[in-house]
């Protein structure tokens, strides 16, 4: 079975960017395949992990509502669809990416998303890994198109901003029943010890705070110049720091 990783926090809080760095760790431990998964729609996980989307599956969506008559002759829908989804994976050696692109527009997907869903709990099966980008919404998670999930990270900078966001996502995933094993905090451009008087405010979370990411101008410069932070030096702080987190994940997912 699969160990399967999601992500949520707020836009700038630098969430795509661990994720990245997340399937870089546990590519360079063997951990492969890894399928990574974009489900936050203004996100650039592609850009990160050095790789081109070619089609999302939000595109795909609108082209099957836009022409449902395209579909040839002798397969069903269901198989055709699951065609459609397969040609818009991007594979590489040891990472294949799914990137889901916009959420669906006023008309009704239930039938895609099902498939949708089904089709991530097949093809899951043969990923060692999976790393789950998404959104603050949780949309992807609430609507079941990823399934369970094993840990949740929620990404926050050391601020009251990012305290309250950190609260706002525990609520959504205590009212929405989400099927996760686990959920903690990852304070991300954290350089030093935080305040007493926001600790107090993270703690209403009642998330342990599982790993502090400092500020790394290295991943600065690589956006700048386009770069795919995946290929960040061995000795980035931020490389480092969640080479550690990935560390801990494992040992715990082994109890």
């Amino acid at each position: 079975m699969s160990f399967r990783i999601a992500l949520a926090g707020k836009g700038g809080t630098g969430k795509t960017t661990i994720a990245a760095l997340l399937c870089r760790s546990l590519q360079d431990r063997a951990v492969t395949p890894i399928l990574a998964v974009d489900a936050d729609p203004n996100s650039c996980l592609a850009d990160k992990l050095g790789l081109t989307v070619e089609r999302t599956i939000g595109t795909l969506r609108e082209e099957l509502r836009a022409k449902p008559e395209a579909k040839p002759a002798g397969i069903s829908k269901n198989e055709w669809i699951e065609r459609q989804i397969n040609e818009s994976l991007v594979e590489s050696t040891g990472l294949d990416l799914l990137a889901m692109g916009r959420q669906e527009g006023p008309d009704c997907y239930c039938f895609i998303n099902n498939l949708l869903r089904e089709y991530l709990g097949r093809i899951s099966k043969q990923y060692k890994a999976l790393v789950i980008d998404n959104e603050a919404g949780l949309e992807h998670l609430s609507r079941r198109t990823d399934g369970r999930v094993d840990v949740m990270l929620v990404i926050c900078q050391p601020t009251v901003i990012g305290a309250r966001t950190a609260i706002r996502i525990m609520e959504l995933v205590r009212t929405l029943h989400l099927d996760i094993g686990g959920c903690h905090l990852v304070m991300n451009q954290c350089n030093g010890p935080i305040p007493p008087d926001l600790a107090n405010l993270f703690q209403q979370t009642g998330l342990e705070n599982l790993a502090m990411i400092p500020a790394d101008p290295a991943i600065a410069d690589f956006d700048v110049k386009g770069q795919a932070v995946k290929d960040l030096p061995e000795n980035s702080p931020a490389v480092v720091a969640v080479d550690g987190l990935v560390s801990k994940l494992l040992e715990r997912s082994k109890k």
